[in-house]
């Protein structure tokens, strides 16, 4: 503690230029950013199948999918442009101390002095701002949606889907971000100059409960989930799950086709307790039974290797270090000073501001955890291929790979930057995937992203945040 307040008082200086200093940390993290997928975006102008899928993949899919990731990464250009411009704008013009005297003077109209404090003018002002964030985000989401996810024939959603789903996020988003937010608010305000422990203890708290209720009441706001239906595949997978001991609760389809053509498979359930299954219906759709249960052994791998009880410890601990260092700056005036806030001192403000001093670890912490995920993502395909579904996982990867039109090849450093799970190649080399002699390549029927056109594939080209890997 003593180091951590001599450091604070060390960090508070008059006149230290905290704005431009943020200011630089972006425009760092955004050309950053942009040199990474430059990168990658030369690899999606390849015209060749890679060596290793060239038995697998065809020509006409394969220019497919690199149209797909190339549309994705100029979107993601655009995009990105956008939203550096929008946090320039808002960090100079001083934004922030506008908008919360906004909130301040919105209070005076709504609620009794009684009930004005900062939390609740920290509430209005997180409302105001998000709420804003989402109208000038709409445009974008919309032509993601509707044009570029639509031409590729992912998308399923009509637009009343669309804008329903928009409604349950911000009707949700209050419902928990109001008791939360002034939970957690309090909680600093009360507890001093050590807050970030009981933070912490909070913020543990807040994660357990949310994994546990939002399978059951967050999800079937969205979509319908239904018993998988008895039948040999049911009887293996439970078999399977038997097999490794994976206490199985439930085993559950998702009408995932409701949104998206999109595959998926996930379990659910806090550590060392009873899990759920949830296999989207277009996983089932595409994939032979076989084919599925090498994806849940794979699955089911995380588990017994424990990956995600080690990952929900280095999240603890990354969050108990970033409060403890967001304590040396919660009280930082010249900070608070330079960014336009010269009579108040919110909490809330100090967090968001504090982020922009933290974003240069942000790169850093990225790839240090896609190192470890990929290393788990390893692991699990052994896992699988040890339980002899090496040739099925391969076949399903491929499938995947397709019907998603998923990226065949990454450069390097963008790979290593921005992928939580190995390229195909590197999957299937790891499992000494080989075709068996005199069988057929795998084929998708129905596959998405199959719409013909008269014109070239780039015609649409305009989409996504990056192009990256579903699966």
């Amino acid at each position: 503690m003593d180091y951590l307040r001599s450091l604070a008082q060390w960090l508070d200086r008059p006149l230290f230029p905290w704005k431009k200093l943020v200011m630089s940390f972006s425009i760092g993290h955004f050309l950053l950013e942009n040199y990474i997928g430059w990168r990658q975006y030369r690899v999606l102008c390849q015209t060749k199948v890679p060596k290793a899928l060239e038995a697998e993949i065809d020509q006409k899919t394969y220019d497919k999918s690199q149209a797909y990731g190339r549309a994705k990464a100029k979107f993601g250009l655009v995009s990105g442009i956008w939203g550096q411009a929008k946090e320039m704008v808002i960090l100079y013009f001083d934004i922030y101390p506008k908008l919360w005297s906004l909130a301040g003077v919105g209070l005076n109209y709504i609620l009794p002095a009684s009930w004005r404090g900062e939390i609740t003018q920290s509430l209005l002002f997180i409302f105001a701002y998000s709420l804003a964030e989402q109208i000038l985000s709409l445009p974008f989401s919309y032509y993601y949606t509707f044009v570029l996810e639509e031409y590729y024939g992912f998308n399923k959603q009509t637009l009343g889907l669309w804008i329903t789903d928009m409604l349950k996020g911000q009707a949700l988003g209050i419902a928990f971000g109001i008791p939360l937010g002034s939970a957690f608010l309090w909680i600093i305000q009360k507890t001093g100059d050590v807050f970030f422990y009981y933070i912490w203890l909070f913020m543990l708290a807040v994660q357990v409960i949310g994994v546990t209720i939002y399978p059951v009441f967050i999800v079937p706001l969205f979509n319908k989930l239904t018993p998988l239906q008895p039948g040999p595949l049911r009887e293996k997978v439970e078999a399977l799950a038997a097999k490794l001991k994976f206490p199985l609760s439930e085993l559950q389809v998702i009408d995932g086709s409701k949104r998206s053509a999109h595959s998926n498979a996930y379990f659910t359930g806090l550590p060392f307790l009873k899990k759920k299954i949830v296999l989207y219906d277009t996983l089932l759709e595409k994939s032979e039974d076989r084919e599925v249960e090498a994806v849940l052994a794979h699955e089911l791998g995380h588990w017994s290797l424990g990956h995600v009880p080690r990952l929900l410890l280095i999240s603890q601990v990354q969050t108990f270090y970033i409060f403890a260092l967001f304590s040396v700056f919660i009280r930082n005036k010249s900070m608070y000073t330079d960014f336009g806030f010269t009579k108040d001192q919110p909490i809330i403000i100090g967090l968001i501001l504090f982020n922009g001093i933290l974003s240069p670890t942000e790169p850093v912490i990225q790839l240090l955890m896609h190192m470890l995920t990929r290393k788990y993502e390893y692991e699990a395909d052994a896992f699988s291929k040890n339980l002899n579904y090496s040739y099925d996982l391969g076949r399903s990867l491929i499938k995947l790979q397709i019907q998603n039109l998923s990226t065949m090849d990454a450069d390097w450093i963008y790979s290593s930057y921005h992928y939580s799970h190995p390229i195909l190649t590197e999957r299937l080399r790891a499992i000494d995937w080989e075709r068996k002699k005199g069988d057929a390549p795998v084929v998708v029927a129905g596959k998405a992203g199959t719409k013909e056109t008269d014109g070239d594939l780039d015609a649409y080209t305009k989409a996504d945040r990056a192009s990256g890997r579903e699966l």
